[in-house]
């Protein structure tokens, strides 16, 4: 493979998990959750949404979490990303930016999912909409970035 192919291949990675971390959690708020809400009982309900919710959650951690960084950190160092360009306008800071949403996204998905599993169930829900929302934010802030 030529060296456009390899980055043409890690850029298609790093996108494809970020539409897969959003589109996951548009599916889960937006389809599954109103769904099994109205169709289950309150129990299986419950069981069904703590399963798909941890299901989801070790998907993040095993799958899209290390492919986010392992391609995101390394296109940054294809493109000569340093820690000082991060404080230069332009493509320093929009990606100085979507690296802390990231940040804030992974800590209030990883919040609730702490919360959902100790019941707090009003914290677990304004940490999922924080997430992705955040999320998509992150998205809005890659797509001002240019491809590396």
């Amino acid at each position: 493979m030529d060296t456009v192919g390899l980055w043409s291949l890690v850029r298609f990675v790093h996108v494809a998990g970020a539409a897969l971390w959003v589109g996951g959690q548009l599916a889960l708020s937006l389809v599954i959750l109103p769904l099994a809400r109205q169709l289950l009982d309150p129990e299986a309900k419950d069981r069904f949404t703590a399963s798909a919710g941890r299901r989801f959650g070790m998907l993040t951690g095993a799958v899209f979490l290390p492919a986010q960084l392992a391609t995101g950190w390394a296109m940054a160092w294809h493109k000569g990303v340093t820690w000082a360009s991060l404080a230069e306008p332009g493509y320093g800071r929009t990606l100085a930016a979507k690296l802390a949403l990231f940040v804030v996204v992974m800590a209030a998905a990883g919040g609730h999912g702490i919360a959902q599993a100790k019941g707090h169930s009003e914290l677990a829900r304004t940490l999922a909409v924080v997430s992705l929302v955040g999320s998509l934010g992150v998205v809005l802030l890659a797509t001002a970035l240019p491809a590396t």
